[in-house]
């Protein structure tokens, strides 16, 4: 009997050490069930950034871009006045147009001019950005490429005022078809639009070649018509929802004449004339 008692002693004390575990375990798992109640809250994520809207949602019709003055300043005897059409799958992001002639002097020579345009569109983009932001790298890109033109004789690229948020000349000559060619490009950025102006000459048949000035002339009188088109339609349409002018609303509210308003209508006067001649004879 004496020595069933401390066994019985440390059996009691081992079964304790479970007990002890669980209980520890549960307030263990009391505390993460906190922790995952207060993580399970509604989380506030940031939403993203919206990128700025395009400002223009369409593009001008190029033929229709440049004057037909200027045309004929700057493309004598030009094959066909009305311009060639580029051929696009997309006319609402890409369009271009050109033209080019031939004035032909006889034994003077003959002078040889060739003026193009054209027109890219970009739409902002959430995962690519603003229309602004892919029409300057696109306007970017347009220049290296203008200078880096193959054959391109002394190229040089000065920036250029007055068409849109920023704009590049680009001038270099050219030999091809054993004649000398001068050469101007102009790129643009208006917005989300890109424009692109080429004008380049020559003179065929011992004819004197056109001066870089003269061609850098022209092309800057052909941009600045371009750029100007680039929402011109759309200025338009805002106009034509103005209300009337005060003149034309004046005319619908007019009130009645003095003439028209002063004068007793027939019946009243005949009445009155009748009463008063009535009371006389009597």
């Amino acid at each position: 009997m004496h020595r069933s008692a401390p066994r019985l002693s440390r059996i009691l004390a081992c079964a304790a050490v479970p007990v002890m575990l669980v209980v520890a375990g549960c307030s263990s798992d009391s505390g993460d069930a906190k922790d995952s109640g207060s993580s399970s809250a509604p989380s506030t994520k940031k939403a993203e950034p919206t990128v700025e809207p395009a400002k223009f949602s369409a593009l001008p019709d190029a033929c229709s871009s440049i004057s037909k003055k200027t045309i004929e300043d700057l493309v004598p005897k030009a094959k066909t006045k009305g311009g060639t059409p580029d051929k696009s799958s997309d006319t609402e992001s890409r369009g271009g147009c050109a033209w080019n002639g031939l004035d032909d002097n006889g034994v003077k020579g003959s002078q040889y001019r060739w003026l193009d345009v054209g027109f890219t569109r970009f739409e902002s983009d959430q995962s690519l950005g603003s229309g602004a932001k892919r029409a300057t790298d696109e306007y970017t890109k347009q220049v290296a490429k203008a200078q880096a033109t193959e054959g391109a004789e002394k190229p040089s690229a000065k920036p250029a005022t007055g068409l849109g948020e920023q704009a590049t000349s680009v001038t270099y000559g050219l030999s091809k078809s054993d004649e000398d060619f001068e050469y101007a490009r102009i790129v643009a950025r208006t917005g989300n639009v890109v424009v692109s102006v080429t004008y380049n000459g020559a003179g065929f048949a011992g004819a004197k070649t056109p001066s870089a000035a003269d061609i850098l002339k022209g092309a800057q009188k052909a941009a600045e018509e371009a750029v100007s088109a680039v929402g011109a339609d759309d200025d338009d349409a805002k106009g034509s929802t103005v209300s009337p002018s005060p003149k034309s609303s004046s005319k619908t509210t007019a009130k009645p004449s003095a003439k028209t308003a002063d004068k007793p209508s027939t019946k009243t006067t005949s009445k009155t004339t009748r009463k008063a001649t009535a009371k006389t004879a009597g």
